[in-house]
């Protein structure tokens, strides 16, 4: 059995094992370690003798990964980011978010909805953390729906589809994950999201609209606010403004000049900002403990996956499944945009079954170089590439994409992450409730990669201002 074969044969066990319900970091390390011992007995003919140094070079290398990888300087942006999203919850920015949204635009149709999507928005760009907005929104606007007769469950999957959009707009810490991954520079990959998160939240925001205009009984506008009432909503979200341009600033500058920093550092500043404004409405120590405990809880969650994940990665380099997928994938007679669709659906899929995260970790190492080679490979230029971009862009371009996948699979059944935190904080709604509310929400997200596929633009605007 050559290392084609052996490769297979562990992956198939992985996804047997998450499928079963084995968390995806015990179970990728468990294949990794397996696969790596399957692969260096292998090469002593399966002696029984050499078992023993088989396991012993297995699990050297093995354990090697954690410490090498995680030691890494761009990981450190992950726990900041996650930070400014509890401080700011703690400091009361969600609501204040929230009041100024629905002040502003609750007079349309489905106005409080199309509020709800913009105050999720605008929380997302200083929490990377889908599941935790989607906690903070069911209770703060779910009650103010239901209070002027909203549908429960159109309430419920307007928060669940709404939370998806911190997996986009930086700071997002699946764009992170992506690019450690894959190799490529943070920053740029922060700057695509902004434009892709921005137009998902306007896509959300017109369904709603629709939806409210066709079906008079869905979302009833909220009038009656005065414009003074309007611009002094407004100061509460100026911390929100201050942390976007920090990590812009920190990621390219506008001003045509060096970045003024790393966006690690940018993180950092924001997270300090956003503690100073808590301190300033009066957050107390328990609630800077629970903001702390939170966010080393979560980090410690997504360090474990990273690690696991990364061991199995370590084995798919020995058994050089990736290179035979690539070769496979690009010997394939069809087209490559074809092609790439045909992933995008397998991503559409395997998201029934796993979190976005594992997902993700799990299945670039293989994924990613077959796209590459689809495109002339990560040298490639503009001019002689398949997709019209060059190798470094097709990296953002394809990021993009997968990491909106991933948010779709947030909300999709039977696992959908937001749909079960959803239910979970509102014991009122059955998660059945919420993933009725979601379908409309998944026309959206298909329009949506759709636009992002036919108009590369969109992603690649703001990162070319920074080459």
């Amino acid at each position: 059995m050559d290392t084609i074969e052996i490769g297979l044969w562990v992956t198939g066990g992985l996804l047997f094992l998450v499928v079963t319900g084995m968390r995806v970091a015990f179970a990728a390390a468990l294949a990794g370690l397996v696969g790596l011992l399957w692969v260096f007995w292998s090469k002593r003919g399966y002696d029984p003798e050499d078992f023993g140094w088989a396991l012993t070079v297995a699990v050297k290398t093995a354990g090697q990964v954690p410490h090498s990888k995680v030691a890494a300087h761009t990981l450190s942006l992950i726990p900041t980011f996650i930070l400014i999203g509890y401080l700011a919850y703690y400091a009361g920015l969600t609501r204040a978010l929230f009041e100024a949204a629905k002040r502003w635009v609750a007079w349309v149709p489905g106005g409080l909805a199309v509020s709800t999507v913009f105050a999720t928005a605008g929380f997302a760009a200083v929490s990377g953390a889908s599941v935790a907005t989607s906690a903070v929104f069911a209770r703060i606007a779910i009650p103010e729906m239901l209070k002027i007769g909203y549908n429960k469950q159109f309430a419920a999957g307007v928060v669940a589809a709404g939370g998806t959009l911190a997996s986009l707009i930086p700071p997002s810490a699946i764009l992170v994950i992506y690019a450690i991954i894959v190799e490529q520079d943070v920053g740029k990959l922060l700057l695509a999201g902004f434009i892709p998160g921005a137009f998902s939240a306007i896509i959300y925001g017109t369904l709603i609209v629709g939806i409210a205009v066709i079906f008079k009984s869905v979302g009833p506008p909220v009038r009656g606010f005065t414009w003074g009432e309007r611009f002094a909503a407004l100061p509460g979200a100026l911390p929100i403004v201050a942390v976007i341009l920090i990590i812009i600033g920190f990621v390219y500058n506008p001003f045509g000049e060096q970045a003024w920093g790393t966006p690690t550092e940018g993180g950092a500043i924001g997270a300090f900002i956003v503690f100073l404004f808590a301190l300033w409405r009066g957050m107390r120590w328990e609630q800077l403990k629970a903001a702390l405990l939170e966010t080393a809880k979560l980090t410690a969650m997504i360090f474990s996956i990273i690690w696991g994940v990364l061991i199995y990665v370590r084995f798919l380099g020995f058994a050089d499944l990736p290179g035979a997928f690539s070769d496979w994938i690009t010997g394939l007679e069809m087209s490559p945009m074809l092609i790439l669709i045909c992933i995008l659906l397998a991503y559409a899929v395997l998201g029934m079954f796993m979190d976005a995260i594992g997902m993700l970790l799990l299945t670039l190492p293989v994924v990613y170089p077959a796209v590459m080679a689809l495109n002339g490979g990560e040298t490639v230029t503009a001019a002689e590439s398949t997709f019209g971009m060059s190798g470094p862009m097709c990296a953002i371009w394809f990021g993009i994409l997968v990491v909106k996948m991933a948010e779709f699979c947030l909300i999709t059944p039977p696992i959908g992450l937001n749909c079960f935190v959803v239910a979970g904080v509102r014991p009122d709604l059955s998660v059945q409730d919420v993933f009725r509310g979601v379908t409309p929400f998944f026309i959206a997200d298909g329009l949506t990669i759709a636009a992002l596929v036919a108009f590369p633009g969109i992603v690649l605007y703001l990162p070319s201002l920074a080459q």
